[in-house]
């Protein structure tokens, strides 16, 4: 929802950022798996109760997933980029639920409910995007990307606007999953309905 009008604001000094580390060997690929490794580390932590830490290296996940695509956008975006990018987001996306999940039992269920709705929300926005490159669509409102990247209520940034505040307000951790969950659920029905526009033959 948030994600397109903050582009604005921070493609200038991720693409100014991502230019330097260009010029001096950084590869996008690199800063992807780095940040998949903090991201998941994020995840490990947070399941063994060090939350604070978890909430550290959820904020490093993200600058690296802004800074990997502000690299390939100054080297050149590849289609293995851009493949191992989504992959990489939604591994971090279905991972920080998990952790708290594992570190109690009683976000087990809330947690898993989250874990579906990131599901049904990452098959609605894949299908959306194979379809539409099928049919030649663009679209650069999310800045240039490796494909199709639809408009939803659930995006990246209120992901992490919600995962900041499971850290910061643990015990709340079972009302924002299923408050989530449910947005995301509406994310996959406004998605759906804007299918059924977008592509009626």
């Amino acid at each position: 929802m948030f994600d397109a009008k903050l582009r604005p604001l921070i493609d200038p000094p991720l693409n100014a950022a991502g230019r330097h580390l260009a010029g001096i060997g950084v590869t996008a690929n690199g800063l992807t798996f780095t940040g998949l490794a903090l991201g998941l580390g994020g995840a490990a932590t947070i399941a063994l109760g060090h939350i604070g830490w978890g909430l550290a290296l959820i904020i490093a996940n993200r600058l690296c997933d802004g800074l990997d695509g502000a690299v390939a956008r100054a080297r050149g975006p590849s289609d293995l980029g851009g493949y191992f990018d989504i992959v990489a987001d939604f591994a971090f996306y279905v991972s920080i639920p998990l952790g708290f999940g594992i570190l109690s039992a009683a976000n087990t269920l809330p947690a898993l409910v989250l874990v579906a709705s990131f599901v049904l929300t990452g098959v609605s926005f894949l299908a959306f995007a194979v379809i539409a490159a099928k049919r030649g669509d663009t679209t650069e409102a999310h800045g240039k990307k490796s494909f199709f990247y639809s408009t939803g209520l659930a995006e990246g940034t209120e992901t992490i606007a919600v995962f900041i505040a499971m850290c910061l307000f643990p015990a709340w951790f079972a009302m924002l999953a299923y408050a989530y969950a449910g947005l995301c659920a509406l994310t996959v029905v406004q998605r759906s309905a804007l299918a059924m526009t977008a592509f009626r033959d």
